[in-house]
Formats: structure tokens, C-alpha cells, sequence
């Protein structure tokens, strides 16, 4: 078909005379859209399980209706489910979220697009568009529930023994829509069942099913204000029966267009293809990365302490929960001691959970999980220690005391402000005291306490030093690095650390500042287990940014607070934790808020990873104000609720990849601003 019958006429000049090719690679379908000629071919075929395949399929199968060859392609690009699979010999590619190709394809049919409901087969998305520019100026997404996506409806068909593609017209043909409450594939089949028990007819229940699914995607797109020009897109987008359930749920007319809205994602793809091949881009993430120093002897010394710990028997063990924990006080009192702070695989989550409640988060569940599977580390502990402010933590603590190891646990006052807070809180101290006493049969003093002091704020400084280098335009150590410095100090002897940090920072200080800057992110929120480092590694291996700084308490946060060497060692230790950056827990919020933007200022961050584990009460209803504090101060934050399986990796990406080509684009045009200044 001829572009000018397709384009919205104020853009088809924006479309030159090369040969590109978009593909979009869904969970269910696979769409391609070549640009040749002044004309656009489009060709759809099921995802098969080898991607390559698919895309290959698509392309021979365009390039025989076009009538050309492979080698008069110029650029192609990816997108979807199965775009990193993408290889194309001797054709430069390149791979953009589909929420960009999407918003892309959107534009390019109806220039004054500002809103698009893109539903595929496994999720869906309320995506804001510029229409400047049709870049993505917001977007979200479901989590990884099929409730309101193609495979909730898939599914619902079957039970009414339709087809895919008779389940929307049908629902039109109802004259009643009975309520189907449940959103869960597996529990609206009972509700079926009941429905047709009850007389109902399938046509009204397909139109129920429609409504529920909606439902489901008006939730969804009502926490991003949706505007005028509404369009709807994705492999859903051509079901009637949903169209119409959400015209009626949401109050505003979706545009048709002489395209196939399923090929927006595609044709998205091609019209970045060809802005790739004006700008001379030839290869995939050629970006020249920065020179880091080498830490593994730190890396292998950790790894030989915690085998070391493990195999003790000459001392007590300690394992403590949270940093409210004072160390000093456990170094003081002879006692080898390390933080608690492995993630669990899926099994080891699932046996947590047999002994705690199904709504606790990840971490708890793996600290009782590991006990209960007698990880090695866990099973040589003589005590656990938790100073809790959670209230998941304290149940968990108490369950490790009551099914496995003996623990003990302290109050954290909420509010640190407070002088009788304070007193309070240096009693619970000395109570931690008499009990590393009972354990140890070592009675710490105030001399000795003092001298762990010392040591510990000398380490704390190291590590705000090496941290610091981390201004640096090109930093000389990723964020991976950074928590393998700070695992360090959770397993070795502080004499042992002072020694390996200051060769680290010398080392890291005479990095060659060279290559090119990376965009700079903070990291926020929840805890970051060992062993849970998928965020990390797709931004910094797969996305090419940099984590600069975290504000969580297994980053940098705890290393901000020195404890006063003048004053009664033990008050000295109470006001040093209650003063360190509080986590969200803790009030007045805002002490938190406000840490949170200086360290964001410090070290110049360009966005905000706020990543928390699902079902954390803390963070999961401290966000709103977290995020509204960075969007105030024009600091994009991208919110990331997860767990430890793997089944939301894609989606992680895929929103992953959007945020950090929305922050790209702001980027370029403050870079133009400021070069025009």
C-alpha cells in the first residue's frame, strides 16, 4: 500500500526513499513492516519457539511481495518480546523497546496521538506520548498477571468453545453483560462455569469477560491521565468486542486507521530503522566502554573469609538482620560475626514460606528458607541477632528462634529525634551487651568498645572515598563492583579491611578517566540481596548505563553515618544509628526523602531505579511520596516491584530498556539546550 493511504499526511514527507525493515517480535505474534519505494508491506506470522526463525520467515516472505533482495536493505530494527534474539548477517540493526515503537508507529498514523492502551499477548501498557515528537513521555505496565492481555482472553474463549477471533465480534451480539469479578485466569473459570450453569448466554458471557478484562486495563491506564486522540494497539487491538468495553469503561473514542493498529509496533521500528540509517549507526551498542580497576583479589578475599567463618569452631557466631545492628559491639565482643544477607532461589523461598505468611517478602522468607535448609552459613550460626524496625523481620526473627537457631532481638525507635528515644535506644544496646556476654563470656568495656569505634568510622570514611570516585564523568567501578566492596565489609576483620580498601581506592583513584560517559542512575529502595544482581546486570552489561550511587541499605546508605569518638561510647553508638540514613520505616519520613535527594545531587544521577521486594509494607506505601519528591526536582523514577524468580525478567527488561530510552532522549535535548546556550 502507498504510504501517503497510510501516514497521516503531515508526517509522510518524514519518510525518505530507503529500503528498512521494522519487526516486532510478540510472545503470541510476529509482525514486520518494510519501507521501499514510497510503499508499505506488512507481513504477520505466529511466534514460533526459535525467534530467529520467525524473523526470517517474516523477512524472506516481504522480500518476495516487494520484489527486492536482502542486500537492498539498509538498516533494520527490532522490537518485542523476542528482540534481543535479533541477528541479520551484514545488515546493521539495532533493537528499541516495543513502548518506543509503539508510541513511534502511533505518531507516524495520527500525528496528534497522545495516549495509546497497548494490550499483547502476556501484557499491558498506558503509554504517553509527545506528539511533537512521538517520543514516550510516560508509560506503565501490568505485573506479571495475564488478567487484561490476549492470553486472559485466549483462554476465556476456549472455556466458551470460541476461537480468538469470534470471542470479540460475539461479545457484540450480547444483550446482557453479566459481572465477572475475578480477574485471575485460573478463578474466572469457575465463574464461567457458574454463568453457564445459570443460563447465561456465551455471547453474554464473552461481553462479561470483555468488561472484566478492561477493567482490569482501565486500573491500569488511570494511573497515567489519559488524553484526547486515543489509540489502541497490540495484539488485542483489532478484538471488537474489547475496543468497545473500553471506549464505554474509559469515555473516549480509540481512532481508527487504515493500518492495522497490530502493525503499530512494526512500523514504529521501521521509521526508527530509518532514522538509525540517516545517522550513519552501523552496529548494535558500540559504545566504548570505560576502563575499570580489577578487584577480584577483594572479590576472592570475601569468598575465603565467609568459607573461613563457615568453618570456625574456636569462636561464637553471630548472624544479625539489619544494619540498626552495631558491629562494633560484636567485633568488641569477640564474637565472628556477618550480616544475613543471601537471596534465595525459588525453592528455598518456597520452604520459607511454609513456616511465615505467603504476604511476606522474598528476603524474609529466604532468611528462613536457608535455615531451614540447613544453607552451611546459616546452619553454623550460634546466634541471630536482629535490632528490627520491619515488622515482617521481628516475626521472622522470632520463627528463626523458635523452629531453628536461638535469637534474640532489640527495638529501633521509629523516631531518632527524640532524646528519650535516644536513652531508650542506648539501653537496648546494653542489653545487647549482657547478652553477648551470656554467649561469649565476655563482658565488652567501655575502652574496647571505643576502639572498635575508631576503627569502624575509619572504614566507613574508606568507603564513602572509594564511593566518591563515582563522580567521576566515567566512573572507574560499576555498581556490581561497589556491592562486592561493601559485601567485604560484612565478612572481614576491620584491621584485614583497612588494608585491602585503601589498596582498592589507590588502585581505583589512578584509573585512566577515558571512554565514554555513561548515564548515571541511583538505585533506591529495598534491600539487594547477594546472589540478586538481575537489575544490575541488565543495566550495566545489557542497557550500557551505570549504577552511580544506591540509597538502600545494602549499598552506600549505611556508610554515611560516623559515630562521636568525644562523648559515652554507648549514647555515641545509639545517636550514630539512629542518625544514619533511615530506612522507610522509620519517621519523619522526609530525613529519608531528603537523603535520598542529596545523595542524588551529589552525584549528579539522571534517573532513579526505586526497586523494592513485592509485598514490603515499608517501601510499598512510602513510594508515592519518593517519587513525587523526585519528580518535583525533574528526576525521572522508574518503579520496579519484584521477587526471586525469574518469570518477570522480560518485563524487567522491557521496562528497563523504555525508561532508559526516555532518559536518552532528555538527555539530548538538554545536551542541544545547553550547546545552544
Amino acid at each position: 500500500m502507498k504510504l501517503s493511504e497510510v501516514i497521516d499526511p503531515r508526517l509522510v514527507n518524514k519518510i525518505d526513499n530507503s529500503s528498512v525493515l521494522g519487526v516486532d517480535i510478540g510472545s503470541r505474534g510476529a509482525k514486520a513492516v518494510l519501507l521501499h519505494g514510497g510503499e508499505l508491506f506488512v507481513a504477520q506470522v505466529p511466534t514460533g519457539v526459535n525467534m530467529q526463525e520467525t524473523a526470517d520467515e517474516l523477512f524472506d516472505e516481504l522480500l518476495d511481495v516487494a520484489g527486492i533482495t536482502r542486500d537492498q536493505i539498509r538498516f533494520i530494527v527490532g522490537t518485542g518480546y523476542g528482540r534481543i534474539a535479533l541477528e541479520f548477517v551484514q545488515i546493521p540493526r539495532e533493537i528499541v523497546t516495543e513502548i518506543s515503537c509503539h508510541a513511534m508507529g502511533a505518531h507516524f498514523l495520527n500525528a496528534d496521538t497522545r495516549s495509546i492502551i497497548d494490550i499483547g499477548g502476556q501484557d499491558s501498557k498506558a503509554i504517553q506520548v509527545d506528539p511533537k515528537t512521538g517520543k514516550v513521555t510516560k508509560f506503565i505496565m501490568n505485573d506479571k498477571c495475564a488478567a487484561g492481555t490476549g492470553r486472559f482472553l485466549e483462554k476465556a474463549a476456549s472455556l466458551l468453545e470460541y476461537t480468538i477471533a469470534e470471542i470479540g465480534p460475539a461479545a457484540l451480539q450480547a444483550e446482557s453483560t453479566p459481572l465477572i469479578s475475578s480477574q485471575c485466569v485460573v478463578f474466572a473459570e469457575s465463574e464461567i462455569i457458574s454463568h453457564r450453569a445459570r443460563g447465561e448466554t456465551r455471547e453474554a458471557i464473552a461481553s462479561g469477560l470483555h468488561y472484566a478484562s478492561a477493567r482490569r486495563v482501565k486500573n491500569l491506564v488511570s494511573k497515567i491521565p489519559l488524553e484526547g486522540d486515543l489509540v489502541f494497539t497490540g495484539g488485542v487491538s483489532n478484538n471488537v468486542g474489547m475496543k468497545k468495553a473500553l471506549e464505554d469503561l474509559i469515555g473516549l473514542p480509540i481512532k481508527a486507521f487504515k493500518l492495522d493498529p497490530v502493525y503499530a509496533g512494526a512500523l514504529g521500528a521501521a521509521v526508527y530503522a530509518q532514522t538509525f540509517y540517516a545517522e550513519k549507526r552501523i552496529v548494535l551498542s558500540e559504545n566504548g566502554e570505560a576502563i575499570t580497576a580489577d578487584i577480584r583479589d577483594l572479590i576472592e578475599r570475601t569468598t575465603d573469609a565467609e568459607n573461613a567463618f563457615i568453618e570456625r569452631k574456636d569462636v561464637k557466631k553471630v548472624g544479625y538482620l539489619c544494619t540498626y545492628t552495631p558491629i562494633e559491639l560484636l567485633a568488641a565482643s569477640g564474637a565472628a560475626h556477618t550480616r544475613l544477607l543471601k537471596c534465595g532461589e525459588p525453592e528455598v523461598v518456597s520452604r520459607g514460606e511454609l513456616i511465615t505468611k505467603s504476604v511476606f517478602c522474598d528476603f524474609t522468607k529466604s532468611v528462613l528458607g536457608h535455615f531451614a535448609e540447613k544453607d552451611p552459613l546459616h546452619a553454623s550460626l550460634d546466634q541471630v541477632v536482629t535490632f528490627w524496625t520491619c515488622d515482617s523481620m521481628k516475626a521472622t526473627s522470632e520463627a528463626i528462634d523458635n523452629f531453628f537457631q536461638p535469637s534474640v532481638g532489640y527495638v529501633v525507635p521509629r523516631n531518632g529525634t527524640r532524646e528519650a528515644g535516644r536513652k531508650f535506644f542506648r539501653q537496648e544496646i546494653l542489653n545487647f551487651r549482657k547478652d553477648l556476654a551470656k554467649l561469649t563470656g565476655k563482658q565488652v568495656t567501655d575502652d574496647e568498645l571505643s576502639e572498635q569505634i575508631h576503627q569502624y568510622n575509619k572504614i566507613r570514611r574508606l568507603i564513602r572515598d572509594i564511593s566518591g570516585l563515582r563522580k567521576r564523568d566515567n566512573p572507574p567501578l560499576d555498581g556490581r563492583d561497589f556491592l562486592e566492596i561493601t559485601k567485604a565489609f560484612y565478612y572481614l576483620q576491620p584491621e584485614e579491611q583497612l588494608v585491602l580498601l585503601e589498596d582498592v581506592y589507590l588502585r581505583l583513584a589512578s584509573t585512566p578517566q577515558t571512554g565514554v560517559a555513561p548515564l548515571r542512575l541511583m538505585m533506591s529502595g529495598g534491600v539487594v540481596a547477594e546472589g540478586d544482581r538481575r537489575i544490575l546486570d541488565l543495566i550495566e552489561d545489557n542497557i550500557g548505563a551505570r549504577i552511580v550511587v544506591e540509597d538502600h541499605c545494602s549499598g552506600l546508605r549505611p556508610f554515611y553515618h560516623e559515630t562521636d569518638e568525644k562523648i559515652d561510647p554507648w549514647q555515641a553508638l545509639a545517636n550514630a544509628y539512629l542518625d544514619q540514613a533511615p530506612c522507610a520505616r522509620q519517621t519523619p519520613l522526609d530525613t529519608l526523602l531528603d537523603f535520598s535527594v542529596q545523595l542524588a545531587e551529589e552525584y549528579r544521577v539522571q534517573g532513579v531505579i526505586y526497586t523494592y521486594l513485592k509485598f514490603c509494607p515499608c517501601l510499598g506505601m512510602t513510594k508515592k511520596r519518593f517519587i513525587n519528591r523526585f519528580e518535583d526536582l525533574d528526576i525521572p523514577v522508574l518503579e520496579l516491584a519484584t521477587d526471586y524468580s525469574s518469570g518477570d525478567i522480560g518485563q524487567i527488561t522491557t521496562r528497563l530498556e523504555a525508561f532508559i530510552e526516555v532518559l536518552n532522549e532528555k538527555k539530548e535535548i538538554l545536551d542541544v539546550a545547553n550547546y545552544r546556550d
